[in-house]
């Protein structure tokens, strides 16, 4: 009877191991599958983020030898031109003050002084170009300026204020030449200058430079020129930008700096996407140093 009970028994433990055994062996596989599963997940998402940054040349004229100097002769010296829409500041000076009030101000007034009259000449805000290319001039009145350059719009009021002032001295300058940068720069906006002198590197400087994500080799410059508006793409990698026609910059070019791939990632991948890889990233670690004790029990 005992004997019986005994080999009852022991034919149950081995049943019971047995039977365990099949269901543990179907678990410890299906847990191992999960696990490869998320690795190669992670891989993926590794080997993406691996490609999209990717190494980047940010260095400005890299192709300089550190060891060498690079020199180029300076071509002619651009000199922008009076567009629709300019702000210029015109001055007229001679020996008699009353036409200094009458073309600087407008008015004639034989008690104001000469103090007074470099009041009045502060008060001038400017001449507006039309769209006919032509400003507005007290005594003379419509001077068609547009497609001059300041030099050649000197010349032109010269000749016409010499028909009512002896020896004039005439002075033109922009009030509104402006450059804007916008993009991956530390400071985006748009720059009035108190000159008509401004390179590429100095807008950029102006910006506060590109950022890490922004792409030297590829900026572009839009640029409104005798009734066209223009975009060339510019590499500030390469020395050769330096003898570029638009290195030196004109009144309202737009500069745009692009993103690299890495930015554009960031901005197309929404904050849960980051949040379900960043969760799939630590349980493909954490699933990785328990991967041993698995297939060991």
């Amino acid at each position: 009877m005992n004997f019986d009970g005994n080999y009852l028994n022991l034919h149950f433990i081995k049943k019971q191991h047995w039977s365990t055994s099949m269901f543990v062996a179907p678990k410890k596989a299906l847990i191992i599958s999960d696990i490869m599963i998320t690795m190669r997940i992670l891989v993926l998402f590794l080997a993406l983020l691996s490609f999209s940054c990717a190494k980047r040349n940010l260095v400005y004229f890299s192709d300089i030898a550190s060891d060498s100097a690079y020199t180029t002769k300076i071509g002619s010296t651009f000199e922008p031109k009076i567009q629709t829409g300019d702000l210029l500041r015109i001055t007229v000076s001679s020996l008699n003050a009353e036409s200094n009030l009458l073309f600087n101000a407008g008015i004639l007034n034989t008690q104001t002084d000469v103090r007074q009259a470099t009041n009045l000449v502060a008060l001038n805000q400017g001449y507006l170009v039309d769209k006919e290319g032509d400003v507005n001039f007290p005594v003379i009145g419509k001077i068609k300026l547009v497609g001059k350059t300041k030099e050649e719009a000197v010349d032109e009021v010269t000749r016409l204020v010499t028909e009512h002032v002896k020896d004039p001295i005439v002075n033109v300058s922009f009030l509104n030449f402006k450059v804007t940068v916008i993009g991956e720069v530390a400071r985006p906006g748009t720059f009035t200058l108190e000159n008509d002198r401004i390179t590429l590197l100095e807008a950029l400087g102006m910006a506060g430079d590109m950022t890490q994500f922004g792409k030297r080799e590829n900026v572009l410059i839009i640029r409104d020129e005798g009734g066209e508006r223009k975009a060339v793409r510019i590499n500030l990698n390469n020395k050769e930008v330096l003898n570029s026609p638009y290195y030196l910059l004109q009144q309202n070019d737009i500069v745009y700096v692009e993103p690299d791939k890495m930015k554009a990632i960031q901005a197309t991948t929404n904050q849960r996407s980051l949040s379900l890889l960043a969760i799939l990233s630590s349980l493909g670690v954490a699933l990785l140093f328990n991967l041993r004790w698995y297939i060991n029990d």
